[in-house]
């Protein structure tokens, strides 16, 4: 079997298929995404939205060009569709989420929704030129030449495709936070405080009633989600 599937019974609890329906499912391309927050275009069509029947089908759908991630036309039918992703198909657009059991979802948005995302600030570093470089959760790139710009765990709203930074949303107390791991995976709750380890272990964060570490808070501020039908 080729590198571009995995076993069924070895594939991350994320995504929302069948098990045992048949050995191989079709894996995506390494991108910016890890494996546990996207799924292959072909999965998404065809076994999540239903829109195809075979990988060969998705493969005609793409050659139309009216088969879009993030505004743009994929290279390949592996391409991952990840976490904030936007998926059109023709005059439909999708958008990736997490549902509250932490299965990537793709639901249904409108048009005007699907010419922004959402997108984490992941890190940071300086690069040539002494310009800095903002990595993005969803494996993008943004050069910068003011450094106090923006901190780690803020984020940004871009405009698609031409990925143009529209809203700067800060972390801090007050903010909306959407949740992407822990047990209050795929809901959305306002940030109390942070509270910063001064060792190897994970700053936390606090809401009104719950806990959880950073790396699974995402502030969205007045970002509003589709909602996922369980």
């Amino acid at each position: 079997m080729s590198a571009h599937h995995k076993k069924r019974l070895a594939m991350p609890r994320s995504w929302a298929q069948p098990r045992k329906t048949s050995v191989w499912i079709s894996k995506p391309d390494p991108c910016g995404h890890p494996i546990d927050l996207c799924m292959s275009l072909t999965v998404v069509v065809r076994d999540e939205l239903g829109l195809a029947h075979s990988k060969r089908e998705v493969k005609r759908m793409l050659a139309t060009r009216k088969l879009l991630v993030d505004g743009k036309v994929p290279k390949s039918v592996d391409r991952g569709v990840g976490l904030m992703d936007v998926l059109t198909i023709g005059d439909e657009h999708f958008r990736c989420v997490l549902d509250q059991n932490g299965k990537l979802r793709y639901p249904s948005i409108s048009a005007s929704d699907a010419k922004s995302k959402v997108c984490r600030i992941d890190g940071k570093n300086t690069v040539k030129g002494g310009v800095t470089q903002y990595n993005l959760h969803d494996g993008r790139n943004l050069v910068v030449k003011d450094a106090n710009a923006y901190k780690t765990g803020d984020s940004l709203t871009i405009q698609l495709p031409d990925q143009r930074v529209i809203n700067h949303i800060p972390f801090g107390d007050g903010v909306n936070a959407y949740l992407i791991g822990g047990s209050h995976v795929g809901s959305v709750s306002v940030i109390d405080s942070l509270a910063v380890k001064r060792s190897s272990m994970e700053n936390e964060v606090s809401f009104s009633d719950f806990g959880t570490v950073e790396r699974n808070v995402f502030v969205i501020g007045d970002t509003k989600l589709p909602e996922v039908d369980e």
